[in-house]
């Protein structure tokens, strides 16, 4: 069993996937109010039953108590509910309440040790398993997570990216980084993609924004936190949104078509492609004649004794390149994250030409 062999369990939905309700289960009247005014708009209901917490002594969520207050409340109104779990413990009162989707928190997903045991106790359940990527920018241990359920014969699976935490400054709680679930997405096509806007974003006001740009890069779905009075949540009050606001941020949202269908626009998408093709031939010739002066200044350093790395030229620049592309109306972030490739590789590139010249001043005579 693999990634590339689940049931397409998601499609029984209409696009997108909405998943919502609030951060916390809190008490049987605020989950009650939270819920009720979102029931016509969410495939899911979501509430944390759990809430483990950076530090401790705030709110950890009530257990097994507020798993009977969502049991009585489906019982008056039927809905789907969704919740996370990070032990066996929790897998085994998902099935004894009838909890309808899983997730795996972020914690949990950096931890191969945790995913094991969770793989294990939902082995072979029909319960839909979502993995949340990890805290940090790592794909292979997103991917690590996902494989470990597949293995354990969990075959309704996807992905919820809700973003990663890194030690720059930002205004979001946690950077989208989008690219890293789009090689996600690109590898496994038929694993849904979920993008939870709350999480990234860590303030409400941006929720919408952030739900917009899933939707733009055709995610599969939205995970969204609302409470009925989020200003007084017990756990990420910034990041919810009204319960009441929530059928209005998603009625807002625009949904674009998946793929091209009308000739006339194929047909200037494809002049348009033809032009980003050069443009890409372009920039890559242009990678090639630097990384060829790049050798050509290593070989210059080795005959000089000169070091490989000059700090002075790096910060030079850094700087310089900076100023370049705020006159080009580039964003200053991609380029940074390009300089710093391409020094990455200029550092690779001279170190090889140190250790051939060295290799070769060992090699014997023939």
């Amino acid at each position: 069993m693999n990634i590339r062999e689940l049931k397409n369990w998601y499609q029984d939905y209409k696009k997108p996937l909405i998943i919502s309700g609030p951060c916390s289960v809190e008490t049987e009247q605020q989950f009650r109010d939270s819920v009720l005014p979102i029931l016509n708009k969410v495939d899911f209901v979501r509430g944390g039953i759990w809430k483990p917490r950076t530090r401790p002594g705030n709110f950890e969520g009530n257990g097994e108590k507020a798993l009977k207050w969502v049991k009585a409340l489906k019982e008056e109104t039927p809905f789907k509910f969704a919740m996370e779990v990070a032990t066996p413990e929790h897998v085994e009162l998902a099935h004894q309440y009838q909890v309808d989707l899983v997730w795996i928190g972020a914690r949990t997903t950096v931890n191969p040790f945790n995913v094991a045991e969770l793989a294990e106790a939902l082995q072979g359940s029909e319960l839909p398993v979502l993995v949340k990527n990890p805290i940090h920018a790592e794909l292979s241990l997103w991917k690590g997570s996902l494989e470990r359920f597949s293995k354990a014969g969990v075959t309704k699976l996807g992905a919820i990216h809700r973003g990663f935490h890194t030690y720059q400054q930002s205004k979001y709680r946690n950077i989208p980084m989008w690219q890293i679930p789009l090689d996600l997405k690109s590898e496994f096509p038929e694993l849904p993609l979920v993008c939870d806007p709350s999480h990234i974003a860590g303030a409400r006001d941006l929720v919408p924004e952030i739900a917009q740009k899933a939707m733009d890069l055709n995610y599969d779905g939205l995970m969204i936190e609302a409470h009925c009075e989020p200003s007084k949540a017990w756990s990420d009050a910034a990041q919810q949104v009204p319960s009441n606001d929530l059928s209005a941020l998603l009625d807002n949202i625009i949904l674009r078509d998946s793929a091209f269908t009308k000739d006339n626009i194929i047909n200037q998408l494809e002049v348009i492609r033809e032009q980003i093709d050069a443009a890409d031939r372009e920039i890559l010739e242009a990678v090639n004649l630097r990384m060829n002066l790049v050798e050509k200044i290593g070989e210059f350093k080795k005959e000089n004794n000169v070091a490989i790395f000059q700090l002075s030229r790096w910060k030079e620049i850094f700087n310089s390149r900076q100023e370049w592309a705020e006159q080009l109306n580039l964003d200053k972030d991609f380029v940074v994250d390009i300089l710093r490739l391409l020094h990455q590789q200029s550092v690779k590139t001279q170190t090889e030409v140190f250790n051939k010249n060295e290799q070769n001043i060992n090699l014997p005579n023939d």
